[in-house]
């Protein structure tokens, strides 16, 4: 091969074929006669050296080398064809990747603030559960994303901190009678809104109560979201972002049972790649965001560091 690639309509027409597995059906696909296609493949094959495809009459089924092609190939057509969306897909519309509790507690009504203000431009938000906040911008299809982390999300990316994080333990009003100080929560049913329970971890640690709760046991969730309903509903108490309960709190729904807010040097930062065509929208969509973050102001409670 000399370095140089095959021709892209020779694995054009065998991606399709690969997926579709049809010759027939890459034809109608990609607007040419089956025996065009037919010859593309040969060719490849010539190329590359190898069978991508074993023919047994008019039935065709990739090799294990065809597998291996397909796969790798029908990535990197999703990355062309991702990038040329940028310039093909209106400048006004962004499309917005964020996480699934920030969505339903606080990024929903604030879209639709930043629509009434700005009704010539458009959000597109698709809201995924993500085990840990991440975003590939070559592989997936979204201009933007907001991510909870300690705001090192890789080279080459914009970045606007929105919300700081800060951890605190919420309950039902009638639970919360039970308890008057830290201790108190050694009796209580323990709920974690992450299977890996690293919140409620990390608020006793610094408030420096090592025994006597068990962070083993409780109740499990895989969201904000369900640990925060869970309390709502008496099952136990939760431990959760006060940004995202501070309403539930307000109104009288939650409690605080425990009004000490560890920061744990988190926060909920809008991304994109840098360079973007569209950066100008989105840095103005982070900008009103920023200026629209739930109010945490909440009597009595003390906020502290991660660390004394």
């Amino acid at each position: 091969m000399s370095g140089s690639l095959p021709p892209l309509y020779a694995l054009r027409a065998f991606e399709v074929a690969a997926r579709t597995n049809s010759f027939t059906r890459a034809a109608e696909d990609l607007s040419l006669t089956q025996g065009a296609v037919s010859r593309h493949i040969k060719n490849l094959e010539a190329v590359l050296g190898c069978q991508l495809f074993e023919r047994k009459g008019p039935k065709v089924q990739l090799t294990e080398q065809g597998r291996i092609l397909s796969q790798e190939l029908s990535e990197g057509f999703r990355t062309i064809e991702n990038a040329c969306y940028l310039f093909k897909d209106s400048r006004t519309r962004v499309r917005l990747k964020a996480p699934t509790s920030l969505t339903v507690r606080w990024l929903l009504n604030s879209l639709r603030n930043y629509k009434r203000d700005n009704p010539s431009e458009e959000v597109h938000l698709n809201s995924v559960w993500m085990d840990v906040d991440t975003v590939d911008f070559y592989s997936e299809p979204y201009d933007c994303a907001i991510l909870l982390g300690n705001g090192h999300f890789g080279r080459n990316l914009g970045m606007i901190k929105l919300i700081d994080e800060w951890l605190i333990p919420i309950c039902s009003p009638d639970l919360s009678r039970y308890i008057k100080a830290e201790q108190d929560l050694i009796n209580a049913t323990i709920i974690h809104p992450s299977p890996d329970r690293r919140d409620w971890k990390r608020w006793l640690s610094r408030l420096n109560i090592t025994g006597g709760i068990n962070t083993h046991g409780g109740l499990v969730f895989d969201t904000l979201e369900q640990g925060v309903l869970a309390a709502i509903q008496g099952h136990g108490v939760s431990i959760g972002d006060l940004s995202m309960v501070a309403s539930e709190v307000q109104s009288g729904v939650l409690e605080l049972p425990c009004k000490k807010a560890v920061s744990t040097g988190d926060g909920y930062y809008l991304v994109w790649p840098k360079g973007s065509p569209k950066e100008a929208y989105i840095n103005r969509l982070g900008d009103f965001l920023k200026d629209n973050v739930p109010d945490i102001e909440i009597p009595g409670v003390a906020f502290l560091s991660m660390t004394p």
